[in-house]
């Protein structure tokens, strides 16, 4: 456990899925904001970074956790980036895609 982080920011730093889906069902708020991101941006920078410092594939898995739990995929983040501006940051195509599917239902449905 992170005396910095909040639990949830700490799940998502460390990429972290599951334990992030329970503190989420356990009520953690899906739009906190710690620093300077949301928990949705953070998990964008962290899978991009991760995957820009690995080599490896890009993931999604905390962000499509975030956006299951109710995130808002529109929401700006206190350094001033929604989360599509974050993931234009990294190309992370995947986020991307995840938060257009959701920005459109949350379009039809009305917000």
């Amino acid at each position: 456990m992170s005396d910095y982080w909040s639990p949830a920011h700490q799940a998502v730093e460390l990429e972290d899925a599951e334990s992030l889906a329970r503190l989420l069902a356990e009520g953690a708020d899906p739009d906190e904001a710690f620093g300077n991101m949301t928990l949705l941006t953070h998990a964008i920078d962290t899978e991009g970074d991760g995957a820009l410092q690995s080599g490896e594939p890009l993931t999604v898995h905390t962000t499509a956790v975030l956006l299951a739990f109710g995130a808002d995929p529109e929401l700006v983040a206190p350094n001033g980036r929604t989360p599509m501006e974050q993931a234009g940051l990294y190309g992370h195509h995947l986020a991307s895609d995840l938060l257009r599917v959701h920005i459109a239902r949350r379009a039809s449905a009305g917000r």
